[in-house]
């Protein structure tokens, strides 16, 4: 069984008429940088898992790469205060990459990673085309199938979870775990591209509220329906709008709302 990226820590629990000592599985969280040409771009704070997909998904959703072929070698390195994801662009893309950062006015942060500005954050999205028409009992089967899929969140119940779930097979195909939910959306665009899997053809499910970064990076993805369990951000929903987006959120085991796009939900 593979271990997962967590451990144990003994604490002391108080309750209304006394204490214990008890043990609780708690995940691990560490830097993760991410490194292009031995250049540094960015560093995230996330869980030291599915590290490939990390790299590949962060760089397409960022705009790094346009596809997969552009990122030309990943090593994973690990250093005394995290792990560097190492990474080399072909020549053009790297030429591109050296040409936006000789712009940037200031460092990178979190969620906005490698922007310089207010309207490089609030840049216009690009449009989604996605013919794909989802029946409500599937939103409902892929909600409940990636909470029981995901086992670092069973044993600590403190992870964000993204899956992509087909609607042609009715099945949840690949399902990412992550300290943070970008990060996990992240890694689940990296599975997404490295099986070759078109994202129109299905749903991006997540356990977290949908925030402006969350739609971005689903629109860079190109999938036409993004459902989640929390509440959406103004922004978020009005992004999701002009990007031709579907929005399901406030998925619950027996209802769920429709903010943008209804027209892909069959009920």
């Amino acid at each position: 069984m593979t271990r997962l990226p967590a451990v144990a820590w003994q604490n002391l629990c108080v309750h209304q008429d006394g204490v214990t000592l008890t043990e609780r599985i708690i995940p691990e969280e560490v830097a993760v940088a991410f490194t292009y040409g031995r250049s540094s771009y960015a560093v995230m704070m996330a869980t030291p898992a599915d590290l490939e997909d990390f790299a590949l998904g962060f760089s397409l959703s960022e705009g790094v790469i346009e596809t997969p072929a552009q990122l030309a070698a990943l090593e994973i390195v690990p250093q005394q205060l995290g792990i560097e994801l190492r990474m080399e662009l072909t020549e053009a893309r790297g030429a591109a990459l050296l040409k936006r950062r000789r712009v940037m006015a200031g460092p990178a942060g979190c969620g906005l990673c490698g922007i310089e500005s207010l309207s490089a954050a609030t840049r216009p999205l690009r449009c989604i085309e996605s013919s794909v028409r989802v029946r409500a009992s599937q939103i409902f089967a892929a909600m409940e199938a990636l909470h029981a899929n995901q086992p670092l969140n069973a044993q600590t119940r403190a992870i964000h979870g993204a899956g992509f779930w087909s609607v042609e097979r009715e099945a949840l195909d690949l399902v990412r775990e992550d300290v943070g939910r970008h990060n996990a959306l992240d890694k689940l665009y990296g599975a997404i591209a490295r099986a070759g899997i078109s994202a129109r053809s299905g749903v991006v499910v997540m356990t977290s509220r949908i925030s402006i970064e969350i739609v971005q990076k689903a629109a860079m993805l190109g999938v036409g329906v993004l459902a989640a369990i929390s509440v959406p951000t103004a922004y978020a929903v009005k992004e999701a709008e002009n990007a031709n987006l579907t929005l399901v959120a406030v998925a619950r085991d027996d209802s769920f709302e429709v903010f943008t796009h209804r027209e892909r939900i069959l009920v």
